[in-house]
Parts: C-alpha cells; structure tokens; sequence
C-alpha cells in the first residue's frame, strides 16, 4: 500500500505516541511475550529464551535470588524501559515492569514473601550517549533529580545500571509489594506507585551507601555498602587502609558494612574494613550470615571474607595462598560457598605462549595457572573444610571456570568458562558434562553468570546467543537434564 504524506505522518506519530509511552510506562505495565525454545547449538539442550530481542537485558547479579519466592518470576534489569527492573513470568512470557523512578545497584528478592527491595539515591548526573541498549549505559536523568546538590555530596554509582553522579538526598531502601502489583497489572486496574512501593527507611547521606546491597533470609534487616568517609571513623587504629592492587587501580579502603531494620527504618553501622567491599551477599538459611569480598576487578590479596551481621566473626572465607585466584564466591546451600579458583593463565615455562588481553597482566602477581589446584572449590562456613568439586579438562578452549554456583539440594554445581558456555557438575561423584555451549559468544556484554533455581531443576543465564551483534543479552533458563535430575544417592554436600 502506498502511503500519502498525511498517512505517513499519522504512522510516524503513532509510533512516536507507543515510544514515549514505553519510554515513561509506569509501574505495572505490561510487555508481550518473547518467549522461545532453541536448541543449544552443540549440546542440543533445550534453552529457553524468556527474552530475545536486544532490549539491554541483564540478570540479577548470580549471589542474589532471581526468581521470586513463588517461582513463577525472574526479575531482571532491563532498558525497555530505561532505568527501570522488568519480571518475566517463566510460563507465559509476559513482562511487567516493577519498578517506577529507578533504582541502584542491586535487586533483592525475598526469600518467604513477593517482595522486592533496593536501593534508591537521588542523583544528579549527565545524560550519557546511547550505546545500542547494553546493560552498562546508565539511565538518563529525571526530573526529580534535578535539584540543588548538597556542598560536598559524595559521588557514586546511580541509576538503574550505574553510572556516575553526585547524590542530592538520602539513599532509601524501597520495598515493593509484587503479589499486589501482578494481580493489578493482569486484571488491568493499575494505581499509582505508591499503592505498591514502601519507603522502609533512609541512609545518612555522609554514609555514602552504595548499590552493593543484600537482604536477610528473615526480611527483618537489609545490609549495604558504606563509603570510605564513614567507614574510616569505625576502622580500628591500628589497622592500615588498603591501596589499591592490580593493574586496573581498584580495592583501596576503607569501606565498610551498614545494615537497615526494615520494619523500623533503623539504620546502624556493622563492620569497618580497610579494602573496597564488593558482592555483599546473605545466607538465605542462616540469619545474619553474610559474605563479602575485596574487590579489585580480578585478583586480590584476600577475596572472600565473612561476617556476622552484629558486627562479629570477620575472618576470611578462604584465605588463599598468592598462587590462588579465587573469585565470584556464592553462597550456595545453609554450610556451602562455592568460589572458583582460577586457572585462566599459562604456566611461564620456556616457549609457553602468553596471550594478551584483561586478566594477563604481570601485574596481578604470580597466581592464576594450572600449576596449583584450581577449580569450582566448595567451603564450609562451619568446619572451613575446602573440597574441589570439578575443573575444566586440561587443554580446553574455555581453559578455566569464572563464575560459579550451586544447587540449593546441594547435588550440582554449575560454572561458566572464558569461552561463555556453562559446565554442569556432580557433586556426589565428580562427573561433569557441557550443558550449553551457547554460542560461545566471547563478545557478549557481559558473562552468563549462571544462578540455580530454588527446586534445583534449571539454571539462568545471561546470553548473546541470539542476538545478531554478538553483545545484547537476553534472559535464558537451562534445564538439568532429566538422566541426571533421576540420580539418588546416600548422601549430599549440605
């Protein structure tokens, strides 16, 4: 059909209408399926694809929930909506947006109810360039934010996915009643968003709280990020703050811990510590559990630390030789963390060849080869036993594990490798299978990061694997295959 110029301009603006109001959608509102079964490429195992078009998805970072506590919904971040969370229902497709006015850093599911909390910091920021809808672009800035800024407010990530900016208020833990929301959205009966969203309380702005937040298995208590200025009043005398390690200048301190009672608004500081805190996360079988990190973007002196939400019992997950590089620690069932171990560099032997690239730096010290034990490593919280539960095999493309986890039952572990693909893991008797290769799409936007679902029955990823860029992600669920989910055995690492 041949359009008039009047028919053309009546498109254009029709389009224009269904854009903005995508673009300024409220909480609730609702996005069509994109659901669609594809077959791995080389293992043949069904992915299902909860999203497929490049809409800058991304999942929830792999130590925290992804599916509600219903199992019914993964909540994702996502730029169709930009600066805003999205759900999925895992059975029909249908998207709904679950947040209005942003958010930052970390999305905390909790554990026995459809709620959802996280961190909200008025910011004052630039509007960044769009980038094609990857997950790193940081969101544009809102109205709201545009007012006067405090005489030395501390700067900080923001917004949705980060960015940078100076805070104008104070950070607020913001709960958001999904059960309701979901009901409201199907039924088509939307109110405004604060028949859905609590502000549980705020955080002293000279606190400088960060996105790295988690929450208690009991829901009572929220545990975040504090910046260096306050942290460096709680650091002990005698003790150092750290400078930062390694070739991308990251990890120097102090930071330290502060924690939110959500029923009160409370807020009180918890642990000092003179490195930069990274990967907060909780124990969702043992109250005030938490695990953290030194994060330096690679190798640290120390990685994995863990302490007691009072403030008790800090000590070092796994202390680690110079030769280990431990990274990507989740708490996977009540008395297990799975770390892994890297062995992503070759051995410096003569005519050993040395590839270039992130991760290869002499300056990251000695550690990262095979010429120690590496591999998917489970440590126990109560005897601090260390047990290793599968590597990559020798001479494999992928050459080591990255980013790991495990199942709540505690039969399987799960690994990505440096190729994008995922490796599944008896824990019981050591047998290891490629569960998708997944395209090996090495120029994704980010990792797969791949999270267990609480029946341990499927795992989630993040993956290129459709898209014609080789960088957009989209949210993909795995099975276990059914041979292996069949298995009995005497007993489980748990």
């Amino acid at each position: 059909m041949k359009l008039t110029s009047r028919r053309l301009v009546g498109v254009v603006s029709a389009s224009l209408v269904l854009l903005a109001s995508a673009a300024t959608a409220q909480i609730g509102t609702r996005f069509p399926s994109e659901k669609k079964i594809v077959p791995d490429p080389v293992t043949g195992v069904p992915v299902t694809f909860l999203t497929s078009t490049p809409g800058g998805d991304s999942k929830i970072y792999q130590t925290h929930h992804q599916w509600t506590s219903d199992g019914k919904w993964l909540v994702f971040r996502s730029n169709r909506v930009r600066g805003e969370a999205m759900a999925v229902n895992e059975a029909t497709g249908v998207m709904v947006q679950v947040t209005e006015g942003g958010y930052s850093g970390m999305l905390c599911l909790a554990d026995n109810s459809m709620n959802l909390y996280f961190l909200r910091i008025p910011m004052e920021r630039p509007a960044p360039p769009m980038q094609g809808g990857e997950p790193s672009v940081p969101p544009p800035p809102r109205a709201a934010d545009a007012i006067a800024t405090p005489a030395g407010a501390p700067q900080r990530p923001g917004g949705g996915f980060g960015g940078r900016g100076r805070q104008t208020g104070p950070a607020m833990i913001v709960r958001v009643d999904l059960a309701k929301l979901f009901a409201d959205s199907e039924a088509g009966k939307l109110q405004p968003k604060a028949a859905y969203e609590t502000v549980c309380g705020t955080i002293p702005m000279e606190w400088g709280a960060g996105g790295d937040m988690a929450l208690d298995c009991t829901e009572e208590y929220a545990y975040f990020r504090v910046g260096k200025e306050e942290a460096a009043k709680h650091l002990p005398a005698d003790v150092k703050p750290a400078e930062n390690f390694g070739p991308r200048n990251m990890g120097s301190g102090p930071t330290g811990l502060g924690r939110m009672n959500l029923k009160t608004g409370a807020t009180n500081f918890v642990v000092a510590v003179p490195f930069q805190i990274g990967h907060v996360q909780t124990n969702p079988w043992v109250p005030g559990e938490i695990v953290f990190c030194w994060e330096t973007g690679g190798k640290a002196p120390q990685r994995t630390w863990t302490v007691m939400g009072d403030g008790t019992g800090l000590r070092p997950l796994f202390p680690e030789a110079p030769w280990d590089w431990v990274t990507h620690e989740a708490i996977v069932s009540k008395d297990y963390v799975a770390v892994a171990i890297l062995a992503h560099r070759p051995i410096k032997i003569p005519g050993a060849t040395v590839p270039a690239g992130p991760g290869q730096e002499d300056a990251w010290g000695p550690s990262g080869t095979g010429e120690h034990m590496g591999g998917i490593a489970m440590v126990n919280l109560r005897t601090r036993d260390i047990r290793i539960a599968g590597q990559n095999p020798v001479g494999d493309p992928g050459r080591s594990v990255w980013h790991v986890g495990g199942s709540p039952d505690g039969r399987w572990a799960v690994a990505d490798d440096f190729k994008y693909r995922l490796w599944l893991y008896d824990l019981t008797n050591g047998e290891r299978i490629l569960l998708a290769d997944l395209g090996s799409k090495t120029t994704a936007a980010d990792h797969i990061h791949p999270t267990f679902s609480a029946d341990s029955t499927r795992v989630q990823v993040q993956t290129s694997m459709l898209s014609a860029d080789g960088r957009a992600l989209n949210i993909a669920v795995i099975p276990v295959p059914e041979a292996w989910l069949k298995r009995t055995y005497p007993t489980k690492i748990q």
